[in-house]
């Protein structure tokens, strides 16, 4: 998010004055997302209501993180009535498995902040019918993810990287980035990788850091096999390199919290195909600019069968990729986002 921040306020500047942090502005903007890290903006968000991006439009684990019992009682009756008091207590009681269980994210307890804010902004028609279901009426943008075009990296060290990693020419490459959490099916893709590679020439780099020292664990047996390339977090210039070397990505998410992922907006921007699922989230992109796995019993074997095709057909896999950068530089330059955010601060 940070990065994302700072691409925004490059775009913005032109248009008008920004000041960063500014205790008093004649508007405020505040980006708000569901971890612990947020918590002075969101109570400078409740105190000096300005605009807010969701970008993530479920913040229940924030909750989680920053409120102890009787205030996270308190706050979900107050975004679901006092006859929810008896589930709000199971939920505390349990809240060791809200990473994974769907039910904490059916709850997203955003009205409070909504209801304070002059306008909301969200990146996906699937947040911003989270945000109306929550307070009929509230005022909501829709704007695309910014994306600032990166910078390439040269050919030679793609083709470097590639070597380190043991990757043939013919090898096809699946990435999966970011944070490593519960909601990016993880076992998913990696059962679904090792079905598919007996039918493929293919190899899966999954990269980033684990959000759960539990869920590292329990995915081992799976990750330490062959054909499975493991890195950890490395630096915006080493992300850039790593998604440049790799042939396609894998970016799924379920239960969804209507985020927008950054991940999949840069790997399509670079022209890449993205294998995503399918949901309201997603659907702002055409279907010939990406895969679509449908969450539930079909999604391994649809992944599965997904990574042969592009595998087996790297001239389609390109195509894809050709039109998911097309349709990145039309909709989510930062040029044409940021007009969008200069007509939501000004209230229009």
């Amino acid at each position: 998010m940070a990065d994302y921040s700072s691409a925004l306020l490059r775009a913005l500047s032109p248009l008008g004055e920004v000041v960063v942090d500014a205790e008093d502005a004649d508007i405020h903007l505040y980006h708000l997302g569901n971890n612990q890290l947020h918590r002075e903006i969101y109570r400078r968000a409740l105190k000096t209501p300005g605009v807010v991006v969701l970008h993530d439009t479920v913040l229940h684990h924030f909750f989680l993180g920053t409120l102890g019992e009787s205030e996270y009682i308190a706050e979900f009756i107050y975004n679901y009535g006092g006859w929810n008091e008896d589930l709000a207590r199971a939920l505390w009681k349990n809240r060791s498995r809200s990473a994974a269980d769907p039910v904490y994210f059916r709850y997203p307890m955003i009205k409070r902040v909504v209801e304070r804010s002059l306008t909301v902004i969200v990146h996906n028609p699937g947040a911003a019918s989270i945000v109306e279901k929550h307070v009929p009426g509230a005022i909501i943008h829709e704007i695309p993810h910014l994306l600032e075009p990166p910078p390439i990296p040269p050919g030679y060290e793609v083709i470097r990287l590639r070597h380190e990693l043991g990757i043939g020419a013919q090898t096809f490459l699946f990435g999966v980035f970011g944070h490593l959490r519960e909601s990016k099916r993880l076992s998913t893709v990696l059962r679904a990788f090792h079905r598919a590679r007996t039918a493929a020439d293919i190899a899966l780099l999954v990269a980033g850091e684990f959000a759960s020292s539990d869920l590292a664990r329990s995915l081992e047996p799976l990750l330490h096999t062959e054909g499975v390339l493991r890195a950890g977090y490395v630096p915006e210039s080493g992300f850039w390199r790593q998604a440049a070397a790799v042939d396609a990505c894998i970016s799924l998410r379920y239960p969804t919290v209507g985020e927008t992922s950054g991940i999949t907006i840069r790997l399509m921007g670079l022209g890449k195909p993205v294998i995503l699922t399918s949901s309201c989230e997603t659907s702002r992109f055409p279907d010939s600019a990406c895969l679509r796995v449908d969450a539930g019993p079909a999604e391994e074997e649809m992944l599965a069968e997904y990574m042969v095709w592009l595998a087996r057909f790297p001239g389609d896999a390109r195509a894809v990729g050709e039109r998911a950068a097309t349709h990145i530089r039309e909709f989510h330059a930062p040029a044409k986002v940021a007009a969008l955010y200069w007509q939501a601060l000004s209230l229009k």
